[in-house]
């Protein structure tokens, strides 16, 4: 049990280790996955969506069942209505526990059919993500415009569209030669109450608030970005009447949640829609976030960055795979998903056996328990240095957790990098990694 407030030896050893960059190449890891893994199978995919729209549908019936069942408890076998109402809400609890992960399965389905791996039929993966994420009040395609940037510069501290690091100039921090011990603790050191108060309030608002106001998105974005207007700066011309689609979409379910409501009743709704639909949010947070946020792995700038080296630097982590499937296909396997973003969400365990005999050292795995990661990663990672072509999150000390390698500043070939990627996929689309890269 006390291993679960424990790190993990994989983080022990990656924190003790100076970081050197991959030298490895980029198509050293595509030769090392085999091409049947690229094939996608449309039955299969949709057969994925429907499990989990029919897993839902019966936790959602059962939903309805609780209250009824608690108060035959006691009208019938005559049990106290203290131990009934201890029922009633222990019941409330794994309906929400278990709904909430399913919903996020969904997400899950929908960010794969974002990525076209569902089928090779283009109108399905756009109906099956746009009826998804919008039954979860997700703009289908203004998330899936930000996704795909954030994919072509996943660890960029330039162009990175998610979970972007703050600098020390952004909290107007002194110069690292002169800073002191309190001049970090006046900024980054707070009550335990108030760190966990700030941690819920991530998890719980984390996601709408990246969607309306670009918290923790790219600070190069003005005031006023969000995931709704098509003049965001986010989005390209091009991408404008999508943008509308998505807002149509929510605004139908929008319409169909208060219309069910009118007929159920405000406490129905709460109960069996609103408290699942949080606890997505929350899953959806706190599972990417541990993916690409951690003491022990590097951001890197324009000259040090390539795409091999900013997919690579996420971590795969178990996660909650065992208690849902739907999960570990979308969410644990990572790196590969960041290295091959079109191969399908059920191939990925077996492409990650792959290419982890190419990365070996440089393929990041922790197993540390997830809310143990969690709360270290949220009070660990506290911001970076404003210079630096690979630079590690800094704690409330100032200190990193990990080093660089003494070799580890050695020029990459970053064009040559991309140039190789974009020819690649122009000669062969079906190994493409983002087909708008």
């Amino acid at each position: 049990m006390f291993s679960l407030f424990r790190d993990s030896p994989e983080f022990v050893k990656r924190k003790s280790t100076p970081f050197s960059p991959p030298r490895v190449t980029l198509a050293d890891v595509r030769l090392a996955v085999p091409k049947h893994l690229y094939e996608k199978n449309t039955f299969k995919g949709c057969m994925y969506v429907a499990r989990d729209v029919l897993c839902a549908f019966v936790v959602y019936r059962l939903g309805w069942l609780i209250d009824p069942s608690t108060c035959a408890l006691v009208k019938r076998f005559g049990m106290s209505s203290t131990i009934s109402v201890l029922v009633q809400w222990t019941l409330w609890l794994c309906y929400w526990y278990a709904q909430g992960i399913i919903l996020a399965g969904w997400w899950c389905m929908a960010h794969e059919a974002g990525h076209g791996t569902l089928s090779n039929h283009k109108w399905i993966n756009h109906v099956v993500g746009f009826s998804l994420h919008s039954s979860l009040l997700t703009p289908f395609y203004a998330w899936r415009a930000s996704h795909h940037a954030h994919h072509k510069a996943t660890m960029s501290v330039e162009r990175d569209e998610n979970y972007v690091p703050r600098t020390r100039k952004d909290y107007t921090l002194p110069p690292e030669s002169v800073a002191e011990l309190a001049d970090y603790h006046e900024i980054f050191e707070d009550a335990p109450l108030y760190t966990l108060l700030r941690l819920l309030i991530m998890q719980i608002f984390g996601w709408p608030l990246y969607l309306f106001t670009n918290a923790m998105g790219s600070p190069r974005h003005p005031r006023g970005t969000n995931h709704f207007l098509p003049s965001s700066a986010i989005f390209e011309p091009r991408q404008r009447n999508y943008i509308l689609a998505s807002d149509v979409g929510i605004g139908l379910m929008g319409l169909a949640l208060y219309l069910w409501t009118c007929q159920v009743g405000f406490t129905n709704f709460l109960k069996l829609y609103f408290v699942p639909f949080m606890c997505v949010n929350h899953w959806i947070v706190m599972l990417t976030y541990l993916h690409h946020c951690d003491p022990t792995i590097p951001y890197f700038r324009r000259r040090q960055w390539s795409f091999l080296r900013g997919a690579i630097s996420t971590v795969d982590r178990p996660l909650l795979g065992i208690c849902f499937p739907g999960l570990a296909f979308g969410l644990s396997h990572r790196i590969s998903h960041h290295l091959f973003s079109s191969i399908p969400f059920y191939n990925q365990p077996m492409v990650t056996e792959h290419i982890k005999k190419v990365l070996k050292d440089n393929y990041n795995y922790d197993s540390t328990n997830s809310f143990r990661a969690l709360y270290r990663t949220f009070t660990q990672c506290c911001f970076i240095e404003d210079d630096g072509d690979i630079v590690f999150y800094k704690n409330k000390d100032g200190q990193p957790a990990r080093v660089l390698a003494a070799d580890a500043l050695e020029d990459v070939p970053v064009s040559k990098d991309l140039t190789n990627l974009r020819r690649d996929m122009l000669s062969n689309p079906s190994h493409s990694l983002i087909a708008s890269i």
